[in-house]
């Protein structure tokens, strides 16, 4: 009996740790930037980033790091798209080039950055 326990246990551990496992990169992706932006009033030099964000919903926190330096947070909306992007591109707004949205290539969702989350107009990969 207590084997038997035992092993049920180490059985829903391990069904556990691939279930983690399965889902950690949904909350991850990268992002080129060939100019500068805006996020959160900090300015993001152009270059290559990692995108993570955290929080249940469609509600959300993204950090912006460059390998594992933090260089900006921000909230933002997890919102659906019709259809798969084809590739990685960062949508901008404004004369101070401020990032409004973050789509990922091959995903169905994207990032609208910002409390409101609104429409841009312009992009830049």
């Amino acid at each position: 009996m207590k084997s038997q326990r035992i092993l049920k246990n180490l059985l829903l551990g391990a069904a556990l740790l691939l279930a983690t496992g399965a889902f950690a990169d949904v909350n991850k992706g990268s992002m080129q930037l060939g100019d500068a932006v805006t996020v959160a009033g900090k300015q993001l030099p152009a270059g290559d980033y990692s995108v993570k964000w955290e929080g249940s919903g469609s509600s959300v926190q993204v950090t912006f790091l460059q390998g594992k330096k933090v260089l900006a947070t921000a909230p933002a909306r997890l919102i659906d798209l019709n259809q798969k992007s084809d590739n990685d591109s960062a949508v901008v707004k404004g004369d101070n080039r401020e990032l409004s949205e973050i789509h990922f290539g091959g995903k169905k969702y994207a990032l609208a950055i910002g409390d409101e989350g609104g429409e841009a107009s312009g992009s830049s990969k």
